[in-house]
């Protein structure tokens, strides 16, 4: 596993990682988010009928890259509270990782 972004080895690196945005289209809601902060989402990424954002299979729409490898979020300023709640190391983060086989 990669270190953090802290340097502390025990926690994965998002960068690298990406697996909480891949893991599950039922995983990002749009639950939180006032108008203001839904209308900083492009639209293309947004799935309006199920109240989430768009994913192809379980992966969102908005991360780029290689799960496992070299990930980001395309609108990493503007992405919604669930993303932002999931905290490298946590229990989320640790399912998604296992989901992946990434330890």
């Amino acid at each position: 596993m990669a270190a953090a972004a802290t340097g502390d080895p025990a926690v994965p690196d998002c960068r690298i990682c990406g697996a909480c945005c891949a893991y599950s289209r039922e995983w990002p809601r749009l639950t939180l988010e006032d108008d203001e902060a839904i209308a900083r989402i492009p639209p293309r990424l947004l799935d309006d009928a199920a109240g989430r954002m768009r994913c192809e299979g379980d992966r969102c729409l908005a991360l780029a890259g290689e799960v496992g490898v070299a990930t980001s979020c395309s609108i990493y300023e503007a992405r919604p509270e669930v993303c932002r709640a999931c905290e490298p190391g946590d229990d989320a983060c640790t399912m998604a990782r296992a989901h992946f086989g990434l330890g």
